[in-house]
């Protein structure tokens, strides 16, 4: 069922300028322990367990035979057998370096080690306004910021300025002034004016390329804090996309809007099923800007009607023609890749809808023949994979590599770029690139492969 956000009072009062840049972090308030957030894509590519990867020796960073350093990509609930077969091994002096699939701060005391040789990267909150956005977190919540909950605010408070700008519920008017909006923002009051606007959002400047892709974000790089049971991030670097930005169609002008209307906006994540732990910070975050706007003295209501995807693809696809059904413009949503593509090709595209996902990073989103209607505020994994080549061979200082990967999209198509950057830029050779399955009784025959040489 469809339902609205409810209005809250803990927002009255908020004036024009608090509606558009309170919605910022930098650092790390996305960088909690719980919940692997990731790009939790469902079904499977390149079945079986495991490929051969180019090249052959190249060790660095390590006192064994193997690669100075592993690269593994998957979550949480294989990764507590996998780390557990790998330190069972007689041998781990590898340098091993994870994506933001396994940030679980449980992990060391599920595993049984402190998972001292474990670096991690996760997008965070590089946003100007970042300690706002913690702020309002917080007040409302009684808890921080979690992972990908900027990236939620960030694709709300866009759609919703889009909108605005655009005048109309419709999603081909939104999708014309994304990039307007994406690019500035001053306030709702002024894009409704027809004002030119610079949003600074949470996890970034919310710039979006010509693939509706971010053309800069913030990664955090952390490691296990296990008498915490938490992470903890010991560094935020800000990286910049290859792709030119800006680039892409938008309107030449701003119509603007009456006060006197209702903005609609869908929020499509996972309240249940497996990415329930990170959707539910997610859904908060992203009923923020709506509260903000109703609870102003603006006269703009802002219906924000919420649809569970259980991160299936199904249900997500449900979901979303529920959406559509109830007359939504625009959706923050999906996700996960696994949902946001069929979700995107099946249901948003067809019906000229705007989608924002603020968690779905597989590189596959930003090649979907959209006619650009699909965006995110979330990075590619095209530059996560980069990020991870830097890492690795600059920070942990290794030249050899082998990656172990979750065998679908997601962990498939990290592990190819990981691998080509590291290789083109950082002249690393790259061992084995070795897939595995979920829900494995034991890795130790994956686990093998990927540290031969």
């Amino acid at each position: 069922m469809v339902r609205e956000t409810k209005r809250r009072d803990f927002l009255a009062g908020v004036g024009t300028v608090g509606i558009v840049t309170a919605a910022g972090c930098i650092g790390s308030p996305d960088s909690g322990g719980g919940g692997g957030g990731g790009d939790s894509s469902n079904g499977s590519t390149n079945g079986g367990n495991g490929s051969g990867g180019g090249g052959s020796g190249g060790s660095g960073g390590g006192s064994g035979d193997g690669p100075g350093l592993l690269v593994v990509i998957g979550y949480p609930e294989s990764g507590i057998q996998l780390f557990r077969d790998y330190y069972s091994r007689s041998t781990t002096d590898e340098e091993i370096l994870i994506p933001d699939g396994l940030r679980d701060g449980a992990l060391p005391n599920q595993v049984g080690n402190d998972m001292n040789n474990v670096t991690g990267t996760a997008p965070a909150s590089g946003g100007p306004n970042q300690q706002a956005f913690t702020q309002l977190f917080q007040q409302q919540y009684d808890s921080a910021p979690s992972v990908f909950t900027s990236q939620s605010y960030d694709s709300v408070a866009t759609l919703i300025l889009a909108n605005v700008a655009a005048g109309e519920n419709s999603g081909s008017a939104i999708r014309a002034q994304m990039r307007n909006v994406g690019n500035f923002v001053e306030g709702v009051r002024m894009v409704a004016d027809g004002q030119d606007i610079n949003y600074q959002g949470a996890s970034s400047t919310v710039n979006f390329d010509e693939n509706g892709d971010p053309a800069s974000a913030a990664y955090a790089i952390w490691e296990f804090a296990r008498q915490q049971n938490d992470t903890e991030t010991v560094e935020t670097q800000t990286f910049e996309s290859d792709s030119p930005d800006g680039t892409g169609p938008s309107a030449d002008s701003i119509p603007g809007s009456s006060m006197d209307r209702d903005v609609l906006v869908g929020i499509l994540l996972p309240e249940t099923g497996d990415l329930a732990s990170v959707g539910g910070p997610m859904i908060q975050a992203a009923q923020i800007p709506p509260m903000q706007v109703n609870d102003s003295d603006l006269g703009l209501s802002v219906d924000a009607q919420v649809q569970d995807t259980q991160t299936q693809p199904e249900v997500g696809i449900s979901g979303a023609e529920a959406l559509v059904n109830a007359g939504v413009p625009a959706v923050c949503g999906t996700a996960s890749s696994g949902v946001n593509v069929p979700v995107s090709q099946e249901v948003f595209i067809p019906n000229e809808i705007v989608g924002c996902s603020p968690s779905s990073t597989a590189l596959n989103v930003s090649t979907l023949e959209d006619d650009d209607f699909i965006f995110r505020t979330a990075p590619s994994d095209f530059l996560q994979g980069r990020v991870m080549a830097q890492i690795g061979s600059d920070r942990l200082g290794t030249n050899g590599a082998s990656t172990l990967y979750v065998n679908n999209e997601y962990g498939q198509q990290l592990s190819d770029r990981f691998a080509e950057v590291y290789r083109n830029e950082f002249n690393g050779e790259v061992n084995q690139t070795v897939a595995f399955n979920i829900g494995e009784s034991s890795y130790t025959s994956v686990l093998e492969e990927a540290l031969s040489t």
